[in-house]
């Protein structure tokens, strides 16, 4: 079955690298105008480069930083001023933060929750009305396991992202009487830039592959190996074309079985 997104316009923040690049790329290989946005304008000059190389639609690249409302409003116009509006919404942005409970500043805090919950807000609520008043619309919140499972040590991240999965939900039933659906990705142990940066820093006595194998091993993965971020974005593809037309307020784990909730 192959999932098309022809003529659909989509927004995915944090999309310069990882797991948002692979979206970027499925997204336009299946047919979308994309919007990649990221804080590094190199980083994303080469991402726009490599999407626009399997695009069958328009690519546009706007540096942005989504952890502020006035990040997210000078996103937002620009992404409107190129397409002219917004049917796909992916909240990609912010990496994971862990530290033990009591050592977490309120500035750790409000920057996490900045970052991931109300970044997510503001780019909900400023496109989920054109969406509603077009009967069709897509949206995709990123979170983690530990949104379901939140282990200790999980904080701020496990916290925020547990928030974000409220958030799906109450988006879900607001949106389905106009086809507009939300649903949540939760990401589990995906080969990303983390782990190639972690190879790095060792002897290199094992080669990546090597590397990778032995850290699923150590990290006790059931399927026996990490995930990929195109594996990762064919999910989110899927979700976000008319095949997925059905599925709408659920929080699918993406990690090979790891996580101990459903």
């Amino acid at each position: 079955m192959e999932c098309r997104m022809d003529g659909r316009n989509a927004l995915i923040t944090g999309s310069s690298r990882g797991l948002g690049r692979a979206m970027a790329m499925s997204f336009a290989s299946s047919g979308a105008n994309v919007v990649v946005c990221g804080r590094r304008e190199d980083v994303l000059a080469e991402t726009q480069k490599e999407v626009e190389a399997v695009a069958d639609g328009k690519v546009i690249a706007i540096v942005s930083d989504v952890s502020s409302a006035d990040g997210v409003n000078a996103l937002l116009d620009g992404a409107e001023s190129a397409l002219g509006h917004i049917d796909i919404l992916v909240n990609n942005a912010g990496a994971s933060k862990r530290a033990p409970f009591c050592e977490i500043t309120d500035k750790e805090w409000a920057y996490d929750f900045e970052l991931k919950v109300y970044g997510a807000i503001r780019t909900c609520r400023r496109l989920m009305p054109g969406m509603m008043e077009r009967k069709w619309g897509r949206i995709i919140n990123v979170l983690n396991v530990g949104a379901k499972a939140p282990p200790g040590g999980g904080a701020p991240t496990a916290v925020s992202r547990a928030t974000g999965m409220a958030i799906t939900k109450v988006l879900s039933k607001e949106g389905a009487p106009h086809n507009v659906l939300a649903n949540a990705l939760l990401v589990g142990r995906i080969e990303s830039d983390q782990w190639l940066n972690r190879w790095e820093d060792t002897d290199k006595s094992m080669t990546y592959d090597e590397f990778l194998d032995d850290m699923a091993k150590d990290l006790k993965l059931p399927i026996g190996r990490l995930g990929t971020a195109e594996e990762f974005a064919n999910l989110a593809c899927f979700l976000c074309s008319d095949a997925g037309s059905y599925i709408n307020g659920v929080a699918i784990n993406v990690d090979g079985g790891t996580s101990p909730a459903v």
